[in-house]
């Protein structure tokens, strides 16, 4: 049997269910998921494990055009992974027409000819057949692809077929990472982003952008199979400051309480987590703010 291993990347506009569509295909979360724009900051790996292949998926930021230093680092993040990755996915949900963001995206795919290119019509769950029928339709328009494939990451429909027909793009190749990984993000980064996941979570549209997370200390308990986390929420201005603890500080509780539920299903263990609202200037803007945050 052949065996075939590379890495695939999905792109398309914010919201198209990349990070979703990834962490379907790994079989558990690598990758943070919300509904607010720019979810996603770094370049994710999630490793799928085929009985012929492997998938390396890297999850990266949606493309857009960048309004702060930030997101010209994020975009920097997106051409980087496009120009060495084997199949470039394009992901447009069945449920919304074809729009100037997605022709945008699709004309860029043309400065890495390397890469295989698959449309990805998402979200066929919801909507009707011939909705779909008829994206897929406008999708094979817009170029020659290598393969079109509709799928729900929802109802898990089709995600084998997906499967089989990137790991047909693949080069031939011996395993690229250890059985039984799924990724090769640390501990530490997943769980900053599980607790930035949590924060995304019912604010308002413009704070998204604002947030970022450290772990400043995790320490484990033997005695009380316990897990301490010691963290940071760093937004931009006092006002927001106030936005993310609430009246009371009720909603950096229910916060803390989303985030600790997940953490714990990564860890396996209770978890005590401390959550504590900085300041941190314009760190959008900032080249020596970002490269403390981690960007």
């Amino acid at each position: 049997m052949t065996f075939r291993a590379g890495f695939v990347t999905f792109v398309g506009r914010p919201n198209v269910g990349k990070s979703t569509l990834t962490n379907a295909l790994v079989g558990e979360k690598v990758a943070i998921t919300s509904s607010k724009p720019q979810t996603t900051r770094r370049a994710i790996r999630g490793i799928v494990h085929l009985d012929d292949g492997q998938l390396i998926i890297v999850d990266t930021p949606g493309m857009h055009r960048p309004r702060t230093l930030l997101g010209e680092r994020l975009n920097t993040i997106v051409q980087d992974t496009l120009g060495e990755v084997d199949v470039i996915g394009l992901c447009v949900p069945a449920n919304e027409k074809i729009g100037p963001g997605d022709k945008y995206i699709n004309e860029q795919l043309d400065a890495f000819p390397r890469a295989k290119k698959v449309a990805i019509v998402t979200k066929i769950d919801a909507t009707s057949r011939p909705a779909v029928a008829e994206q897929l339709q406008a999708i094979n328009e817009l170029r020659e692809w290598d393969s079109i494939i509709p799928i729900s990451s929802f109802d898990k429909v089709q995600l084998d077929v997906l499967s089989t027909e990137l790991l047909k793009l693949l080069p031939e190749s011996p395993a690229l990472y250890p059985g039984g990984t799924t990724t090769d993000e640390t501990t530490e980064s997943r769980i900053a982003e599980l607790i930035r996941e949590a924060v995304l979570e019912g604010v308002m549209d413009e704070l998204p952008h604002s947030i970022a997370v450290t772990i400043d200390d995790t320490i484990e308990r033997d005695d009380k199979d316990l897990v301490e986390i010691y963290a940071n929420l760093f937004v931009e201005r006092d006002s927001q400051k106030g936005i993310i603890i609430g009246h009371q500080g009720k909603r950096l509780q229910d916060v803390g309480a989303r985030a600790r539920v997940e953490i714990e299903k990564l860890l396996g263990k209770q978890v005590f987590l401390s959550l504590r609202v900085k300041v941190a200037k314009e760190w959008q803007r900032d080249a020596k703010q970002l490269g403390r945050l981690g960007f």
